[in-house]
């Protein structure tokens, strides 16, 4: 089954150079086009592709308040992967807040685009240490956290608290399991349990949450998880 995309930027040459990648691909589909936000939101529930490639600065509404839009779409669950020309800037967080499923810049290299596309229909979000360590940059400026802390962390158990911790540092399930000396399957048992128990789809998800509620504190080290049990 193709991974079907949409396309969204208000530059018609960029979303032509895309669409000129995509379709290269045996396993990839292109099924939209839209060149705003509004388009982008129309689109994603026209049509439900798995994918949603979004630029962030576009007339009459921006990519962030888009991916937020489609992100609360009851009935779509179409992931969005945001597309920037800065490396580092305020969006990162703002589009992780507002639902995206990890970044790519636009100059990104075609096999890159091609992987990320794959890695984010496939259930994963494409959140690289860079920017875990961009979000905790974040919170480290603004420390006064607004957000309440949601009921469903007191159903977490110690050890899939403690994989919380890891996965908010950055860490992969390998890295994971090699920390905790578990197997590759009690590490994705644990993890999707864990984004059960606190409505989150994907690690970009969770690690904000993980910042937002207090679950892992600014400026505090990744080797130095909290024991378990």
């Amino acid at each position: 089954m193709s991974i079907r995309v949409a396309l969204v930027d208000d530059q018609s040459l960029v979303r032509s150079g895309f669409r000129m990648i995509l379709e290269g691909q045996p396993d990839m589909e292109v099924v939209a086009e839209a060149a705003d936000g509004l388009e982008a939101v129309a689109e994603t529930a026209r049509t439900h592709p798995d994918v949603v490639l979004m630029d962030i600065r576009m007339p009459r509404m921006d990519g962030i308040d888009a991916t937020r839009r489609i992100s609360e779409m009851d009935d779509v669950d179409s992931r969005v992967l945001i597309l920037t020309t800065y490396d580092l800037d305020e969006y990162v967080f703002r589009g992780l807040r507002a639902g995206a499923s990890g970044f790519l810049l636009k100059d990104v290299a075609p096999e890159e685009l091609v992987r990320a596309i794959r890695v984010v229909a496939g259930g994963e979000s494409l959140l690289s240490p860079s920017i875990t360590r961009r979000l905790i940059e974040e919170f480290v400026q603004t420390p006064d956290r607004t957000a309440a802390v949601p009921a469903e962390l007191e159903s977490l158990t110690d050890r899939e608290r403690e994989v919380l911790v890891l996965i908010a540092h950055g860490l992969t399930n390998d890295e994971i399991a090699e920390r905790l000396f578990l197997s590759m399957a009690t590490v994705k048992t644990h993890v999707n349990h864990t984004f059960t128990k606190l409505g989150v789809r994907d690690r970009a998800q969770a690690v904000v949450l993980a910042y937002e509620s207090g679950v892992v504190l600014s400026g505090e080290r990744e080797s130095s998880p909290p024991p378990s049990p």
